[in-house]
């Protein structure tokens, strides 16, 4: 299901917007590090949807509900369609149950851009966990 999602020519692509990338990306940093609701391990926000690895503070329902409707708010004010909906009502969740599945997905979460040919490496996708060490790494070697 993936696949056809990053090949997916049809339906919003809000997403692949810069600004609207970097809305979500900063809402997903906010709930763990400004609001405690979560620690984020690894996360990606591609051109039409955004995968999550996260172990919930709170019930996962009222992570997920913060995270969404946080970040929908700022989407919709940038693209002057405040009132209507932007993220889909359904979310996909899996629990993790050991430490090879966890590493397994955070890999595959991080390396999502490379597989759909955005980037040749996951450090180059600046809208994803493994971007934002990279951003991070460089500002304090840089």
């Amino acid at each position: 299901m993936d696949r056809q999602l990053d090949r997916a020519t049809f339906g919003p692509a809000w997403l692949r917007q810069p600004a609207i990338a970097e809305c979500v990306t900063a809402t997903i940093e906010a709930a763990e590090l400004e609001h405690g609701l979560c620690t984020a391990h690894a996360f990606v926000v591609m051109p039409n949807h955004v995968h999550l690895l996260l172990s919930p503070s709170r019930l996962l329902r009222e992570v997920t509900r913060w995270i969404k409707g946080a970040s929908a708010r700022r989407a919709n004010l940038l693209l002057h369609r405040t009132g209507r909906p932007f993220w889909q009502d359904e979310s996909f969740d899996h629990w993790v149950r050991n430490r090879a599945e966890f590493e397994k997905i955070r890999y595959y979460i991080e390396h999502n851009p490379v597989s759909a040919g955005l980037v040749q490496t996951p450090e180059q996708w600046r809208y994803s966990s493994a971007g934002r060490r990279a951003q991070a790494e460089g500002l304090c070697h840089g």
